[in-house]
């Protein structure tokens, strides 16, 4: 039986080329605290023939939030007719004093904030798909960072997303004392075996000290066709050339029939 979902809209005002709703959505019957908060962007419709637009979860990165991947994602994929998603995960924006913050040093309790994170991104992708101006059969999910981790994931197991964006993603660093108990809840290798041919687009930069060069290559080379691994001269911050490439790469994914398979491509940016 499918899950009845409600939300609470706190502001709607329009933005170039669309407009942006601040709400909270969650099941039915939770209390508006027990809500996932979001930022929703709907792009406008063609006058004369409106359907309905392709949608993307956004998921952040850590100490980042919804508002960060709104506005720099988020509008980019607006402009092309895309609406967007953004979710504050478990620890960070709104929800940030949901636990108490010395609790991130207990690898118990970040498996269990990982969990709930993994459990509010499938919501969101049933939120968003449920949405009248949103085309439940285009969905895609774009994670940033520890958002990617989440993501891959998500997407692994959730056959309604259909193409999937990882940007300053890999996977997991080895040798960690948490490693093997991390992996039990989120194993990047395993699950971008499942994509069972989903699109995957990722973009790195070469200098990236935190989610190194060689943890995105591995998880490119366990990846199945069609995949994309875009380099750029960049550290962790991805320049603005990444988000409007992936924003790019995104729309021509969802505008092609379910089904479509695209090729591979290694291609590199300055």
């Amino acid at each position: 039986m499918p899950t009845r979902l409600s939300h609470t809209v706190r502001a709607d005002h329009p933005v170039p080329g669309g407009r942006r709703l601040e709400l909270r959505f969650g099941r039915a019957g939770d209390a508006e605290a027990d809500q996932v908060p979001a930022v929703l962007l709907l792009p406008d419709g063609p006058p004369h023939h409106p359907r309905p637009a392709p949608g993307a979860v956004l998921l952040h990165g850590y100490s980042s939030r919804k508002e960060q991947m709104a506005e720099d994602v988020g509008m980019g994929l607006v402009r092309r007719g895309i609406a967007a998603l953004a979710i504050d995960l478990p620890l960070h924006g709104e929800r940030a004093g949901d636990v108490d913050f010395r609790s991130v040093r207990n690898p118990l309790a970040l498996v269990q904030s990982w969990r709930r994170g993994q459990a509010d991104a499938r919501l969101a992708l049933g939120y968003l798909g449920a949405r009248p101006e949103v085309d439940g059969g285009r969905l895609a999910l774009v994670g940033y960072s520890m958002g990617s981790f989440l993501g891959v994931t998500v997407a692994a197991d959730t056959p309604a997303v259909r193409a999937l964006v990882l940007a300053a993603g890999g996977d997991l660093p080895t040798g960690s004392p948490f490693e093997r108990l991390v992996r039990s809840v989120a194993d990047p290798l395993k699950a971008v075996r499942r994509l069972d041919g989903r699109p995957l687009l990722m973009v790195h930069g070469r200098r990236d000290g935190t989610v190194r060069p060689e943890q995105a290559q591995r998880l490119f080379d366990a990846a199945e066709e069609p995949k994309t691994l875009r380099w750029y001269d960049a550290g962790h911050y991805l320049p603005r050339a990444a988000v409007d490439e992936a924003a790019g790469w995104l729309a021509e994914r969802l505008d092609r029939r379910p089904g479509a398979r695209g090729t591979a491509d290694q291609g590199r940016a300055a």
